[in-house]
């Protein structure tokens, strides 16, 4: 559960970084269990939805006019290209270890590139995405810098929604200390390891705040030039962007509108969701996670029945009744005739 869960009553900050002087209840999907495992299979699967289908030609690597020599020339069966006075007469073709030739199992269009994912483990993973934004630890843990922020979750203003232009963006940002996040950014953006740098993605950087609002009164088009930062409608949630790299706990910014929609969306334990049909919020397998605590208690300790302390011996090894004249005369007690007799004969 959310440590945020201990304070129910949430400030919202105006677009200055003062109190507005109006509080917000905590929506009940802060409270929802934080299941890591099950965000990064999820996020993992709708992640697969978005690729595009690529293959080689299928006449790559069969294009020239091959045919093994056979047997009984002391060379390789493979098929070798035909005619004379040249180099690449003689050579290998088709095969995937020869110069030229095909891949090995060429691509197919036809590959299951999507997967389709159950709608309650899409909204299982949402909300657990949702309750790591409420945590600070996972926050800071994800990288994001948050030193400044006076609250986690944070909310601000419908004011917010206003926003027209850049220049109003940043100094929001930077007047609520959520800046030092965007610059981290900033500070992040390198040259991409490998072919992605011939095919336009040159530079890649850290991601940086998510502002969630309800109404778009331009401000998405204020944010969208700012590196790092996204948008997004809280209708519309993307697990994509709430927990980016299957990874949970980025920081948000929330509108008071958005925030207060949480419960209507994702409905309480009392009282189901309002636009999910056939829904409750998951319910988390412990009250309490501090498992060394409970194993302390007293109201636990007293009931516990006394520790054995009886120290049990090991059963001793069965005798062999061949070594052991004991094992023995147990088992055939004409033995120590049959041996006294044995010795008699020897003597004689």
């Amino acid at each position: 559960m959310s440590l945020s869960a201990a304070r129910p009553l949430i400030t919202v900050y105006s677009e200055k970084n003062e109190k507005a002087g109006n509080n917000v209840c905590l929506p009940a999907v802060f409270k929802a269990p934080v299941r890591p495992d099950i965000v990064s299979t999820i996020h993992n699967e709708i992640a697969k939805n978005k690729r595009q289908p690529y293959c080689v030609n299928r006449d790559a690597g069969h294009q020239t006019s091959a045919e093994s020599w056979g047997t009984g020339r002391a060379v390789a069966r493979i098929p070798r290209v035909r005619g004379g006075g040249t180099h690449r007469s003689g050579q290998g073709a088709f095969g995937n270890m020869c110069r030229g030739g095909r891949m090995f199992a060429p691509t197919k269009t036809w590959r299951r590139w999507h997967r389709r994912v159950n709608v309650a483990q899409k909204r299982y993973a949402m909300c657990s995405a949702i309750a790591a934004t409420g945590v600070p630890a996972l926050v800071m843990a994800k990288g994001h810098v948050i030193d400044g922020i006076s609250e986690v979750p944070f909310v601000v203003s419908d004011n917010v929604q206003g926003l027209q232009k850049t220049k109003q963006a940043v100094e929001f940002l930077r007047r609520n200390k959520a800046w030092a996040d965007v610059a981290k950014v900033y500070a992040t953006r390198r040259m991409r390891a490998g072919k992605g740098k011939l095919r336009n993605r040159r530079r890649v950087q850290k991601l940086g705040p998510l502002v969630i609002y309800d109404q778009d009164q331009g401000l998405t088009k204020a944010f969208r030039n700012i590196p790092g930062v996204d948008t997004m409608q809280v209708d519309a949630l993307n697990l994509l962007k709430l927990a980016p790299g299957g990874h949970l706990g980025r920081f948000c910014i929330w509108t008071a509108s958005a925030f207060k929609k949480l419960d209507t969306l994702y409905g309480t334990w009392k009282k189901p969701s309002g636009a999910k049909s056939n829904w409750n919020l998951p319910m988390p397998k412990m009250a309490n996670t501090d498992l060394s605590k409970l194993l302390k208690s007293e109201e636990i300790r007293k009931v516990l029945r006394a520790p054995n302390r009886k120290i049990v011996k090991a059963k001793k090894t069965k005798a062999n009744p061949l070594k052991n004249i004991r094992a023995l005369l147990k088992l055939n007690p004409y033995a120590a005739v049959t041996k006294k007799q044995a010795a008699l004969t020897q003597e004689k």
